[in-house]
């Protein structure tokens, strides 16, 4: 016989009890109430598992413009550059498909395959590429379209690329399948990504002033270590939680911001963290 009081059995339980009895009966749930049923504590399931159970959720809601990689940030090729510098962009951002331009960045002709292009390498005929007839169709979308139907588009096409226009038509960034992916199963990282390989680097100049790559996760003590600085390391322990407090609120990815004598560069993100940064000095 249980011997807690009438009015404290089951107390932490009365909201998953009265949701499981709405299921029972079979009145539909709204996204919200799924969404708290999963972060319920009772629930058998880890914390990798609801967070990709809620980012699922959250795709259908999110929109384009909150994940894309802006227009500032696109590795792009011109239809006007010979095969060894097409080569040496492709070999330099490691991705797979390029936005090819013409006279400005709202301008893009097609998409690059690297591999399409690959064929040629130590071919005689590697000057004369016909580089036009390489380009595949640009998949074009609007910034407010919805990650889920981009997906079921993605899906449809075989398409894993698509370019962002603004509501003038302007180009405003970039869209790739594993963008979409990494919203629901968190960050997809490869041998490309340079915060796997050190929790700071040199990552050349920019602006005329040196940069460096720094994990999100790099705790505040080594970053004040490694740049001779005292950043308050108190309520934080890494760069990325400083920055956002800092901040006050999750950053998209390419906002900057200036602090403690540093200028901090959001690199890659989700809805969730921060991951990478690009810090470079202020003074």
């Amino acid at each position: 016989m249980n011997d807690k009081p009438p009015s404290t059995i089951g107390t932490g339980n009365t909201g998953l009890i009265a949701r499981l009895k709405r299921a029972v009966k079979g009145d539909p749930w709204s996204r919200e109430e799924i969404q708290d049923l999963i972060k319920q504590t009772e629930i058998d399931l880890d914390a990798e598992e609801k967070s990709m159970l809620t980012g699922v959720l959250e795709v259908s809601e999110t929109q384009v413009r909150e994940v894309m990689i802006p227009r500032s940030q696109m590795v792009v090729i011109d239809i006007e550059q010979d095969f060894d510098e097409i080569l040496a962009v492709i070999i330099q951002s490691g991705h797979s498909r390029f936005p090819v331009i013409g006279e400005d960045r709202d301008e893009v002709l097609g998409v690059l395959l690297a591999k399409d292009l690959l064929r040629y390498f130590h071919s005689e005929d590697a000057k004369d590429v016909p580089l036009r007839k390489l380009l595949r169709p640009a998949s074009v979308i609007p910034e407010s379209k919805r990650l889920n139907a981009l997906l079921k588009e993605f899906r449809a096409s075989h398409n894993h690329m698509a370019i962002v226009v603004d509501e003038y038509g302007g180009v405003a960034g970039l869209l790739t399948i594993e963008d979409v992916l990494e919203e629901i199963v968190g960050e997809i990282d490869d041998e490309h990504d340079p915060e796997e390989i050190a929790f700071i680097r040199p990552d050349g100049d920019y602006n005329g002033k040196p940069s460096f790559a720094v994990r999100a996760l790099t705790r505040i003590e080594d970053f004040n270590e490694y740049f001779e600085c005292e950043l308050a390391d108190d309520e934080y322990d890494t760069i990325g939680g400083l920055v956002l407090h800092e901040l006050g609120r999750l950053p998209r990815r390419g906002e900057t911001l200036e602090f403690g004598g540093f200028n901090y560069k959001v690199m890659k993100a989700d809805k969730r963290r921060i991951d990478a940064l690009q810090v470079q000095r202020t003074d």
